[in-house]
């Protein structure tokens, strides 16, 4: 008995150490940030993370994910896809939402603020990289079985970061690990408990998405609880905690260089 209770002991401190206490930290700059004008009239404004489709010719393919709106955004992000085929004279964006049809196309500046929060740059191809991973996304946005209206469910899923998780899933060996705040992205879309991880690095074990255990070289260490992440990042060294997402090395995923920046006009 006395080593149950010491064990019950440790296990309550390690949640309260990698769970509760990131995630009030998340409220406290939440709150010190300010929630900004409201959602209806946030900012959608093109970042300039893209450069201009007419004068870039080669395929692109993006991931971005972005601070969600309203009290959400203490613990989560919203994540999306972008691509362009080769000579492409526009981008292709792809959402998943909880209003209208749940899959969305071009509702937003392809590189666009989320309702005034600044996206970051997941995964990142170009080239024949991307060229090969697009008709890949294509079919699996098409086959997504979560399409219609009343599917979309903010938590535990499916919902946006569901939606980009399935997508990457269809690209096999594709070196992307989503942020540990893309709360969703162990939700089982195909209602598979245990599959390899998106990367084919490691595995996934999930109880619906409200608790699991992934492991793999890319996505690292992750414990899932009630759609929280912590965990450790092996490959780039860094914590994944609720909230504050990743703490220590950054920079996006691909399997090709990507595109530089383009400072916003």
């Amino acid at each position: 008995m006395p080593a149950a209770m010491s064990i019950l002991k440790y296990g309550l401190l390690l949640f309260a150490l990698f769970f509760l206490m990131p995630l009030g930290i998340s409220a406290i700059l939440y709150r010190a940030e300010g929630s900004g004008t409201g959602w209806r009239t946030a900012d959608r404004s093109s970042t300039g993370l893209l450069p201009p489709a007419t004068q870039h010719r080669d395929a692109v393919v993006r991931v971005f994910a972005a601070q969600t709106v309203r009290w959400r955004g203490v613990f989560a992000v919203h994540c999306w896809i972008v691509f362009k085929p080769e000579g492409a004279a526009h981008y292709t964006r792809y959402d998943y939402t909880a209003w209208g049809e749940p899959i969305r196309l071009n509702g937003f500046e392809p590189d666009g603020r989320w309702f005034g929060r600044v996206p970051e740059v997941v995964f990142a191809a170009d080239g024949a990289a991307a060229a090969a991973l697009i008709p890949r996304m294509q079919a699996a946005i098409a086959a997504y079985a979560w399409r219609n209206e009343g599917d979309y469910r903010p938590w535990p899923g499916p919902n946006s970061n569901t939606f980009v998780a399935a997508v990457l899933d269809a690209a096999p060996g594709i070196r992307v690990a989503l942020p540990p705040t893309a709360i969703g992205k162990d939700f089982p879309y195909d209602g598979r408990w245990l599959r390899p991880t998106p990367s084919g690095t490691g595995f996934r074990v999930t109880l619906g998405g409200y608790a699991g255990l992934t492991l793999g070289w890319v996505e690292g260490i992750e414990v899932n609880i009630l759609g929280a992440v912590a965990g450790l990042d092996l490959r780039r060294p860094a914590l994944k905690l609720p909230g504050l997402g990743r703490l220590g090395m950054r920079g996006p995923d691909g399997p090709a260089t990507p595109l530089a920046a383009v400072a916003p006009g």
